[in-house]
């Protein structure tokens, strides 16, 4: 638990050495532009329009971005702000409050660690704290959640379910746009759904740190919350573009899984 940042960091005066990036790998103090063109679909309107509209727009973002971020998407929104409130909560609390997720081994379906699954491996580590667990079939894994808050298991089991919803009109509007049957991807891609909650504390020295490094994501499909929180870069055309907050939107992230696909 003493790797825990939320255990320590806010004493920290000075960036602790192993958490010091090299320079060819820091954020620094360049100015990143924001992306004016990454596609915003309403899914209300885009309906209105017909379901071959919202197809049509969905597969154009898939196409054109691989990212794309989604309004009026039918999670509720008490339910988006009660959830981010929650797992604020459970990273307030109490070190032996959150003990009974905490672990360094990744085969854990819930799992509290920091910086990666390979922290003692690692060079550098990723100024982070990241909570984890398995939500399909919600009735195999709720018991392993956190049992801090009292809450915490009621409120991100509507929250997972609902964004599980939406994961699959999404991914029936891709596999209808490309002229497949709605299961197409099958229980084999979907028949998992991971929520984690990355927690990023204060940093004394935000330009020498990151809290996560440039990557592709490995699954299929990934619904990011960004709540007001800047940051959020995307790679396109040779340069980083910031992805500016929307509010109660979700950022849609294509994984390799489906580029493959």
């Amino acid at each position: 638990m003493e790797k825990l940042l939320s255990s320590w960091s806010s004493a920290a005066i000075y960036l602790p050495e192993n958490y010091v990036f090299p320079v060819h790998s820091r954020p620094g103090d360049a100015t990143v532009p924001f992306c004016n063109t990454l596609p915003i679909i309403d899914l209300n309107t885009a309906f209105a329009g017909g379901r071959q509209d919202a197809v049509q727009q969905v597969l154009e973002a898939c196409q054109d971005f691989g990212v794309f971020q989604v309004i009026n998407h039918g999670v509720d929104e008490d339910l988006v702000i009660d959830t981010m409130r929650v797992v604020k909560e459970f990273f307030d609390m109490p070190n032996e409050d959150k003990a009974n997720v905490y672990s360094e081994d990744p085969n854990k379906k819930c799992r509290l660690y920091t910086s990666t699954y390979d922290y003692e491996n690692e060079k550098v580590h990723l100024w982070r704290d990241n909570l984890r667990h398995h939500c399909h079939p919600i009735d195999e894994f709720i018991h392993l959640w956190p049992q801090k808050p009292a809450r915490y298991r009621d409120v991100v089991k509507k929250y997972s379910l609902q964004v599980g919803d939406l994961s699959s009109r999404i991914l029936e509007l891709i596999c209808e746009g490309l002229g497949l049957g709605p299961t197409y991807f099958g229980d084999g891609l979907t028949g998992t759904q991971l929520f984690s909650a990355n927690h990023y504390p204060p940093c004394p020295n935000p330009d020498l740190a990151l809290g996560l490094p440039k990557h592709c994501d490995a699954n299929l499909i990934t619904f990011l919350l960004q709540d007001d929180i800047y940051g959020l870069q995307l790679y396109r055309n040779g340069e980083w573009l910031g992805i500016e907050p929307i509010p109660n939107a979700f950022v849609v992230i294509l994984g390799h899984q489906a580029q493959v696909y």
